[in-house]
C-alpha cells in the first residue's frame, strides 16, 4: 500500500483556507501544464463564488513525493460548524490557518477546541504575512495562549509553525527565509502528520462523514476507511446510528484526485472514498464486515439553534413570478436538502407551512437563496431561537460568543446598544491602528436584526463575528427594531410622484413602477408606529397652469433589500415574500382592520 496522510484545513472565515488548498493543488503537480485553473477552485457552488465563503466541506487528494495527501477544505463560518465537527474525526491532523493581522477569532476558537479534544496536534500556518499590518510573532503567541487555555497536552503545545502568503504561493519556516514556494509546508505535512493507524488485514470499518446525491445512483456517502479494505461489488453490512443493520452491495466506489472523481476497484485503510448502493446511508453510519461487524461510534452533531417557517406564498401577487409554488414542491426541495445537510431538519406545522431548524441565519438564508434561484416562490417568517426546557423545568436558550473589532470612537455606541440586547462584555483589548476588540456573551435572540444597526453605529467600519457558546437560562425580553413600517393600503403600480411625497416619512424599499398591494411594507417609518400610506396616488391634473406645475421631483434611491437584510429587519407580524425576481416584505395579516384588532388584543385593551 502507498503512504497516506489525511489533513483538514481549518480557520476562521476569510483567513485563506480555500486559496491555500488551490496553491497546494497547483504546486503538487496535480494538474498538467495545459489545464486551466481558476481562483478558489474548491468553491464550486455559485453562492460560494459570489460571496467568497466556503459553505460545504469538500475533499481533494494530491500526490507529493509518492505520498497520497487527502485534504479536506472546511467552512469558516460559525453557522456551518456542523460540517467542521464531522470532518475532524476523519483526519489525523489539521492545518490551522490564522491571519497574521487579525489573529485568533471566535471561529478559530471553536474549531481548535474540537481538534484538540480529538487529540490532533495542529500544524499552525500563519497566513497573509505580506499584509502591511501583519504581526506573525504576536499571532503565534495568541495561538499558544489559546491552546493553553483549552488544556492542550504538552505535545499539542509544541506545535510546528509555518509562515505563508497563500495568495502568492509561498511558505517558509523562518521569517528571514526567502519567498519561494510551498515546499516547506509540504515537508511539514509529511513529517508531522501521523500515518493512519489500522490495517488492511483487519475487518472492514468505514465511517461516513459527508453525503452527496446523484440523480442516477442515489445517495453517496463520502467516508474514511479506518480498517480493512473495500472492493467494488462487495457485500457489506451497513450499521446505522440507531442500531439497525442492513446488508447491501457497494454498487460504486469512487476515489478522489485533484478536482476529479474516478471509479476505483479497491481501497484500503486510511483512504477517503465515496461509496454508493445504500439508500438509507447517513452521516455517522458505518460499513462493516458482515462476518464480524464492529461499527464505529456514531457522531454527535450539535443541535440547531434557530428556526424559521417556510410557507406557501399567499400574497395577491402569488404565482406570478415563480415556477415552483405549491407546498408539495417546497416539501420535495426541503427533503432533498435534508438528504445531504444533517445540521438542519424540518417538520410540517400546518397546511403548506414547514418549520426549518438550522444553526444560524446564514445557513437558512443560503438554503432560501438557492431555492429562489431554482425558481421557487415562498414566504419566510422572522427567525426565532429554539428554546429548550432543562431537567429542572427551566427555560434555556442558545448564547453566542460575539467579537467586535470597532474603531475607537464608536465603541461606546456599540457597547450601549448591545447592553440593551442583554449582552455581557467579557473582554476589551486595544488592537492598535485606532481599533478596539470587544468580546461579549449574548443571547442568540439579541443578535437577530443587529448586524444592520452595528454597521450604522460603526459607519460601516466595524467587523463582527460570533459562534455558538452553549444553552443557558432564558434571559427575558430583548429589544428589537425601533422604527415602524410604511404599509401600502392600495393595489397597483407605485408612482414616482407619490414616492416623492412619502420620502419625508421614512426610507423607501420600492421604486416607481414596482408592483405593490395592500398590506405590503414599502418602507421604514421614521417613527415607532406603523403608517398606512398610498404609493399609487397620481398628481391631480387640472386645466389651470400654475407656476410650480412642472417642478422636477428628486427621488432618493430605495434601500436595496437582500434576503439576509430583509429577514433581520422584519418583526413577528411580518413575512418576507421570496420569488426568483423580487424580495418583498409584507404584513402577515394584509387586512388593516384585522391588523389593528390584533394589535389591540396584544396590548390587552
Amino acid at each position: 500500500m502507498r503512504e497516506i496522510r489525511n489533513i483538514a484545513v481549518i480557520a476562521h472565515v476569510d483567513h485563506g483556507k480555500t486559496t491555500l488548498v488551490d496553491e497546494l493543488l497547483k504546486q503538487s503537480g496535480t494538474f498538467d501544464e495545459r489545464a486551466e485553473t481558476e481562483e478558489r477552485m474548491m468553491d464550486s457552488n455559485a453562492i460560494e463564488k459570489e460571496r467568497g465563503i466556503t459553505i460545504l466541506s469538500k475533499n481533494t487528494a494530491i500526490d507529493y513525493e509518492g505520498v497520497r495527501i487527502n485534504i479536506i477544505d472546511t467552512p469558516g463560518h460559525a453557522d456551518f460548524g456542523g460540517e467542521v465537527e464531522r470532518v475532524l474525526k476523519m483526519v489525523d491532523s489539521v492545518l490551522l490557518l490564522v491571519d497574521a493581522q487579525e489573529g485568533v477569532m471566535p471561529q478559530t476558537k471553536f474549531v481548535v477546541k474540537k481538534a484538540l479534544e480529538l487529540g490532533h496536534r495542529p500544524i499552525v500556518v500563519v497566513n497573509k504575512i505580506d499584509k502591511p499590518a501583519a504581526e506573525p510573532d504576536r499571532v503565534v503567541d495568541e495561538v499558544f495562549d489559546l491552546f493553553a487555555n483549552m488544556d492542550a497536552t504538552e505535545e499539542q503545545l509544541e506545535f510546528p509553525v509555518v509562515y505563508a502568503a497563500a495568495r502568492d504561493g509561498y511558505a517558509k519556516e523562518n521569517l528571514d527565509d526567502e519567498n519561494k514556494d510551498l515546499t516547506p509546508l509540504f515537508k511539514m505535512i509529511l513529517n508531522h502528520v501521523p500515518e493512519p493507524i489500522g490495517s488492511d488485514d483487519n475487518g472492514l470499518q468505514l465511517q461516513v462523514f459527508t453525503l452527496d446525491y446523484d440523480n442516477f445512483i442515489g445517495k453517496i456517502g463520502i467516508a474514511r476507511i479506518f480498517n480493512g479494505t473495500v472492493k467494488m461489488g462487495e457485500t457489506v453490512l451497513l450499521c446505522k446510528a440507531d442500531g439497525e443493520k442492513v446488508r447491501g452491495r457497494v454498487s460504486k466506489l469512487i476515489g478522489f484526485k485533484g478536482l476529479e472523481r474516478t471509479e476505483i476497484k479497491e481501497a484500503g485503510h486510511g483512504d477517503i472514498v465515496a461509496v454508493a448502493g445504500f439508500e438509507t446511508i447517513d452521516v455517522g453510519d458505518s460499513l462493516c464486515d458482515p462476518a464480524n461487524p464492529m461499527p464505529l461510534d456514531p457522531m454527535h452533531i450539535e443541535e440547531p439553534t434557530l428556526s424559521v417557517t417556510f410557507s406557501v406564498n399567499n400574497s395577491p401577487l402569488a404565482g406570478t413570478e415563480g415556477k415552483h409554488v405549491t407546498s408539495n414542491k417546497i416539501q420535495e426541495r426541503l427533503d432533498a436538502e435534508m438528504n445531504t445537510n444533517i445540521a438542519m431538519n424540518y417538520e410540517q406545522t400546518g397546511e403548506g407551512s414547514f418549520k426549518v431548524n438550522g444553526r444560524g441565519e446564514l445557513q437558512i438564508t443560503i438554503l432560501a437563496e438557492n431555492m429562489r434561484r431554482e425558481g421557487f416562490e415562498f414566504s419566510i417568517s422572522r427567525p426565532e431561537v429554539i428554546i429548550k426546557i432543562d431537567e429542572n423545568g427551566a427555560k434555556t436558550e442558545p448564547f453566542e460568543h460575539l467579537v467586535c473589532d470597532i474603531p475607537d470612537e464608536f465603541s461606546g455606541a456599540v457597547i450601549e446598544t448591545l447592553g440593551k440586547r442583554k449582552a455581557v462584555m467579557s473582554n476589551m483589548n486595544p488592537m492598535g491602528d485606532g481599533y478596539t476588540r470587544v468580546e461579549f456573551e449574548i443571547p442568540a435572540r439579541g443578535l437577530i436584526g443587529y448586524r444592520n444597526e452595528f454597521l450604522t453605529d460603526t459607519k460601516g467600519e466595524g467587523v463582527m463575528n460570533h459562534s455558538f457558546l452553549e444553552f443557558r437560562p432564558y434571559s427575558g425580553t430583548v429589544t428589537s427594531r425601533k422604527n415602524g413600517a410604511l404599509v401600502s393600503m392600495e393595489n397597483g403600480e407605485a408612482l414616482g410622484y407619490s414616492i416623492f411625497n412619502l420620502q419625508d416619512r421614512g426610507s423607501m424599499f420600492i421604486k416607481p413602477q414596482d408592483k405593490v398591494y395592500g398590506g405590503m411594507v414599502i418602507g421604514e417609518h421614521s417613527r415607532e408606529n406603523d403608517l398606512d400610506v398610498n404609493p399609487i396616488k397620481g398628481k391631480q391634473l387640472s386645466n389651470v397652469r400654475s407656476s410650480g406645475a412642472d417642478e422636477a421631483i428628486k427621488l432618493v434611491p430605495p434601500r436595496n433589500l437582500s434576503l439576509e437584510l430583509a429577514l433581520e429587519w422584519i418583526e413577528d407580524d411580518e413575512l418576507v415574500e421570496v420569488t426568483p425576481v423580487q424580495i418583498r416584505i409584507r404584513k402577515r395579516e394584509l387586512d388593516p382592520s384585522k391588523r389593528r384588532r390584533a394589535e389591540k388584543m396584544k396590548k390587552g385593551l
